[in-house]
C-alpha cells in the first residue's frame, strides 16, 4: 500500500471515530428532545445502581456513560445519603456497566475496520491486539481499585487519621516504596501494600499481588506479539520497534522484584519513544489515583492522530523563549536544569488527535491532553510525547447542555460568550486550547530534574502543586509574548477553569486539579480581576495587576522546584486542610468556595 493511501485510510478511520463520538454525544439530547436508545441505556444503568430516575440522576448517568467521569455520580450518591460501603459498591457497578458498554462499542468498531480492510494487515493486527489486552486490563481494574483505593488506602487513612505526611514518613522509613534509578527511592510504584503473617505491611509487585489478572494480561500480550510475527510494517518499517516495545511491557508486567520494577518500566518507555507512528499505544504511565504509594494506574489505550492537524505549534517556541528569559532570575547552576528541559522540549513528539480505543483505568475518565513518560531519566535522553485531544474536547463540550450552576455563578452573558466561541469560532477556540492546554503540557517539563519529584514529595503534596505549575508555565509563556486580541479570552479561560475545578474537591483522583483551582482563585480574587456578589464579576482593567501576581507566584514556585523543597512549603501559602478538605487560606475566597460547593451539591446536575 502506498503511504498516501495509508493516510487516506487513516483519515477515513479518524472521521469514523468522530462520527461514532458524535452519535454517543447525541445521548445528551435525552435531556431536552428525547433519545430512545439513550433512554434505554440510562434506564438500565440507573436500575443496575438502584437509583431513582429523575433529571439529576439522568444527567449524572450520561456524564458517567458518555464522558466517563465519576464526579456527577459521586455527588448523586452522596445526596442519596448512602453509607461508604454502599457508595463503593455502586461506583463499582457503574464501572462494570460502563466497561461493558464501551467494550461492545470498541468491538463493533474493530469489526467495521476489518470489513473495510483499512490501513495494512500489520496495523489492523495492532488494533486487534490492543483490544484483546484491553479486555484483560479492564477486568483487572476492579481488583486494583478494590485493593488500592478502597482497601489499603482507606486503612492507612484511618490508621493515621488522614495525616498524609505521617503516611509518607511510614512508607519511606519502612522501605515500602519502589527503588528507582541509582537505587534511590522512586517517584512511583508498580507494587501494592499487603499485610504479612505478622500483620506488617510489605510491598508486593503487581505480578504477585494480582497473579491471575497479570497472567491473563500477559497471555493476551503473547498472542498480540505472535500475531505481528507474520506481518510486516510496510509503511513505517517499525515492526522491530513495536515487537521490542510490547515485549518490554510483557516482561515488566511479569517482573516480581520490587526494587527493579521502575527500571523495567523505564525500559518500556525507552522502547516506546522509538515508535513515532500515527497510531500510539498508551500503557501504564500515570499515578494520580493512589495519593500515598503512587501505584501506577492500569491505563491502556490506542490513540490516533488527526492527519489534518499535524503541524508545529507556536506554543513550543513561546515556552522556550519565555523560560530562557525567566532563568535569568536565578543562579547559573539552575540553568543546567533548564538546559536539560529545553533539550526535552526540542525532542518532544507532539500528537494532535483523539482516543481511539481505551480500557481499564480510562473507563473512569479520559484526559484532554497528556505529557509522558514521567520517568525523567528516560525523558532526559529521549524527550517526551505530548498527546492533545483538541477535537475530542471541543465536541464533548459542545454536546453537553448549559448547566444551571454555570449560569448562576458566571452569569448568562459569560456563558453565552464561551458557547459562541466553542460553536461558532473554532479557529479561536483551537488557539485558546493551544495556549492553555498544550501550553500546560509543555509547562510540566520546566524546572524538573531527575530527582525533583522524589525530593519534593516528602509530605505527599507534589502533584497538588504540579498542575498549577504546568498551567502557569503556559500562561507565563503567553504573557511573555502576548497577542492583544487573545488577552481577554485567555483570562476568561483561566477564570472558567479556576471556578469549575471547585466541583472536584471530593473526587480523590483529581485532587491535584482542585488544588490548582484554589491557587488560581487566590490570584484572581487577589488581583481584583474577579469579585463575587451573587455572581462572578470580571474587571479586565486589572489585567496587569494579575500578571504581576502570577509572575511573583511563579517565581516562588520556580525557586521551590529548583531548590527541590517540599511542595507543601509553596502550597501552604494558598491552601489549608480542614477536616480532610483542602480550602483557601483567605477568608473571602473560602466563603466563595464554600458557597460554590454548596450550590454544586444542590443544583450541580441541573440544566438550564
Amino acid at each position: 500500500m502506498p503511504k498516501k493511501n495509508f493516510f487516506k485510510d487513516l483519515q477515513t478511520l479518524y472521521d469514523k471515530i468522530e462520527e461514532n463520538e458524535a452519535y454517543l454525544n447525541g445521548y445528551y439530547r435525552l435531556l431536552t428532545k428525547g433519545h430512545k436508545e439513550a433512554d434505554e441505556v440510562v434506564s438500565a444503568f440507573l436500575e443496575e445502581l438502584k437509583l431513582p430516575k429523575n433529571s439529576e440522576t439522568i444527567m449524572a448517568a450520561l456524564t458517567r456513560i458518555v464522558n466517563l467521569k465519576e464526579d456527577a455520580l459521586e455527588q448523586i450518591l452522596q445526596k442519596e445519603k448512602l453509607g461508604e460501603e454502599e457508595i463503593i459498591d455502586k461506583k463499582e457497578a457503574a464501572y462494570l456497566f460502563v466497561s461493558r458498554f464501551h467494550l461492545k462499542r470498541h468491538h463493533e468498531f474493530i469489526k467495521w475496520i476489518e470489513q473495510n480492510a483499512l490501513l495494512t494487515p500489520f496495523y489492523r493486527k495492532i488494533i486487534k491486539g490492543v483490544h484483546k489486552v484491553g479486555e484483560a486490563v479492564s477486568g483487572w481494574q476492579s481488583s486494583w481499585t478494590s485493593h488500592v483505593i478502597h482497601g489499603i488506602n482507606r486503612e492507612l487513612f484511618r490508621l493515621f487519621n488522614g495525616d498524609e505526611e505521617k503516611i509518607h514518613e511510614m512508607l519511606f522509613e519502612k522501605n515500602l516504596l519502589d527503588l528507582g534509578h541509582n537505587k534511590k527511592t522512586g517517584d512511583r510504584c508498580y507494587s501494592v501494600l499487603h499485610k504479612n503473617e505478622k500483620g506488617e505491611y510489605e510491598s508486593v509487585p503487581y505480578a504477585k499481588a494480582f497473579e491471575s489478572e497479570v497472567k491473563e494480561t500477559v497471555e493476551a500480550l503473547k498472542d498480540f506479539l505472535l500475531s505481528l510475527e507474520s506481518e510486516e510494517d510496510e509503511i513505517f518499517g517499525k515492526k522491530r520497534e513495536w515487537i521490542e516495545y510490547l515485549n518490554a511491557i510483557k516482561e515488566a508486567f511479569l517482573h516480581d522484584k520490587k526494587d527493579e520494577l521502575i527500571s523495567y518500566w523505564a525500559n518500556v518507555d525507552r522502547k516506546w519513544m522509538a515508535i513515532d507512528t500515527p497510531l500510539q499505544i498508551g500503557h501504564p504511565l500515570e499515578y494520580y489515583e493512589d495519593h500515598y504509594k503512587k501505584a501506577v494506574a492500569l491505563e491502556w489505550d490506542l490513540r490516533i492522530i488527526n492527519p489534518k492537524l499535524q503541524k508545529s505549534v507556536k506554543v513550543r517556541e513561546d515556552i522556550k523563549s519565555f523560560a530562557k528569559e525567566w532563568i535569568k532570575n536565578f543562579s547559573e547552576d539552575d540553568k543546567k536544569i533548564l538546559d536539560k528541559n529545553i533539550r526535552q522540549i526540542d525532542s518532544t513528539q507532539l500528537y494532535i488527535g483523539r482516543p481511539m480505543l481505551y480500557y481499564g483505568a480510562e473507563f473512569n475518565g479520559l484526559f484532554s491532553a497528556q505529557v509522558v513518560p514521567n520517568d525523567e531519566e528516560v525523558s532526559a535522553k529521549l524527550g517526551k510525547k505530548i498527546f492533545a485531544y483538541a477535537d475530542f474536547v471541543r465536541e464533548s463540550k459542545m454536546a453537553k447542555p448549559v448547566m444551571r450552576l454555570s449560569v448562576e455563578i458566571m452569569g448568562e452573558e459569560f456563558v453565552k460568550k464561551q458557547r459562541d466561541i466553542l460553536k461558532n469560532r473554532p479557529k479561536l477556540w483551537y488557539k485558546i486550547y493551544e495556549i492553555s492546554t498544550i501550553g500546560h503540557e509543555f509547562g510540566h517539563i520546566l524546572w524538573i530534574d531527575s530527582d525533583t519529584e522524589t525530593r519534593m514529595n516528602t509530605t505527599g503534596q507534589f502533584k497538588n502543586i504540579e498542575e498549577f505549575k504546568a498551567t502557569t508555565g503556559g500562561l507565563e509563556a503567553f504573557f511573555h509574548n502576548e497577542k492583544e486580541e487573545l488577552k481577554e479570552h485567555i483570562i476568561d479561560d483561566l477564570i472558567a477553569r479556576g471556578v469549575s475545578l471547585m466541583g472536584w474537591r471530593e473526587v480523590g483522583e483529581v485532587l491535584p486539579y482542585y488544588c490548582e483551582g484554589l491557587i488560581h482563585l487566590d490570584l484572581l480574587f487577589g488581583s481584583g480581576i474577579i469579585s463575587f456578589d451573587k455572581k462572578i464579576e470580571i474587571d479586565y482593567s486589572k489585567y496587569n495587576i494579575l500578571k504581576e501576581l502570577y509572575k511573583e507566584s511563579y517565581k516562588n514556585l520556580t525557586k521551590t522546584y529548583l531548590q527541590k523543597r517540599d511542595a507543601f512549603s509553596f502550597l501552604k501559602e494558598y491552601v489549608i486542610k480542614e477536616k480532610d478538605i483542602y480550602l483557601p487560606v483567605k477568608k473571602e475566597i473560602k466563603e466563595f468556595v464554600e458557597f460554590y460547593y454548596k450550590r454544586y451539591r444542590e443544583i450541580g446536575q441541573q440544566i438550564v
